[in-house]
C-alpha cells in the first residue's frame, strides 16, 4: 500500500477507497497491521498501581531539537510550553490502537499530567488513507477546536471510519463543530492543507523512521504502540 497518496482531493479519493484498505499500518505493537485482520486493540490490563507497572523498552531515540524543530504545519499541542516532559504523538485517524489510546489512556494522561504543567502533548499527522487524511484536515479545519474534533472522530471511528458513505458520514460529525456543507467540502479540497498533512507524515517517515501508529516521543525516547496510563506513568515519573 502505498502510504503517500497521489494528488487527487481527499474529497473525491474518500469514494474511491473502500473500508477494507483502510487500516493497513497501524499497530499496536510496532508491526504493520494487515488490513483483513484489523480491529481495535484489545483492553489494556490494567496495573496495580503506577508503580507496580514495568516501562516499556524504547525502541530508540531522536535528537529533541530536530523533533520540534517547525515542520508544514504548526503543531497542534496541550499542556506547559515550560513541561519537564514533552511526549509528541505520531497518530492515524483510521488507527482502531490510535483511538484505544484516545479513549482509554489520553483522558488520564491528560488530567495526571498535561492539566497539571508536568507534560507538553503534541500530536502530529501520520494518516495511511484518504479517510485518515480527511478526518486531519477538518481537525485543521476546525481552528481551536482541533483537539476537541480530534477526539470526536477518534470516539466515533467505527461511525466512519469503515462505513461506506463515509463523506455523508464525515459531514454529519462535522455539522456538530458547526461546519457546513459549504465549509465541509472547501476544507477537503484544500490541495494546499493536503499538501502540508502529507508532508508532515513524509517527514516523521524519513526523518523519524515512523512506519506504524500511534508511535510516541518521550523526552526523544521512541515508544510503539497504545500504551496504557500506567506504562506511561512509568516512563513519565523518572523524568520529573
Amino acid at each position: 500500500m502505498n502510504r503517500f497518496l497521489s494528488r487527487r482531493t481527499v474529497l473525491s479519493s474518500l469514494v474511491a477507497v473502500p473500508a477494507v484498505a483502510l487500516l493497513a499500518g497501524c499497530s499496536d505493537s510496532g508491526e504493520e497491521a494487515k488490513a483483513a485482520e484489523a480491529k481495535p486493540a484489545p483492553a489494556m490490563k490494567p496495573a496495580a498501581s503506577a508503580a507496580a507497572a514495568q516501562a516499556p523498552e524504547s525502541s530508540g531515540s531522536v535528537d529533541m531539537a530536530e523533533l520540534l524543530k517547525p515542520g508544514a504545519l504548526p503543531d497542534e499541542a496541550l499542556g506547559s510550553a515550560d513541561a519537564k516532559v514533552t511526549i509528541v504523538e505520531y497518530a492515524s485517524m483510521t488507527c482502531p490502537h490510535c483511538a484505544h489510546f484516545a479513549e482509554t489512556t489520553f483522558p488520564e494522561l491528560k488530567t495526571k499530567y498535561i492539566d497539571t504543567g508536568k507534560v507538553r502533548f503534541i500530536l502530529r499527522e501520520f494518516p495511511f488513507d484518504p479517510r485518515a487524511e480527511a478526518g486531519f484536515m477538518l481537525a485543521r479545519c476546525s481552528g481551536d477546536k482541533y483537539f476537541a474534533m480530534v477526539d470526536v472522530l477518534f470516539k466515533q471511528q467505527q461511525n466512519w471510519a469503515t462505513v461506506d458513505n463515509v463523506k455523508d458520514a464525515l459531514l454529519q460529525l462535522a455539522k456538530l463543530a458547526g461546519f457546513t456543507q459549504e465549509s465541509f467540502d472547501k476544507c477537503l479540497t484544500d490541495q494546499a492543507l493536503l499538501d502540508q498533512v502529507r508532508a508532515v507524515q513524509k517527514r516523521g517517515a524519513d526523518e523519524f523512521k515512523i512506519d506504524s501508529t500511534p508511535t510516541f516521543f518521550v523526552n526523544g525516547k521512541t515508544y510503539k504502540g497504545a500504551m496504557s496510563i500506567e506504562e506511561m506513568s512509568a516512563i513519565i515519573d523518572p523524568l520529573l
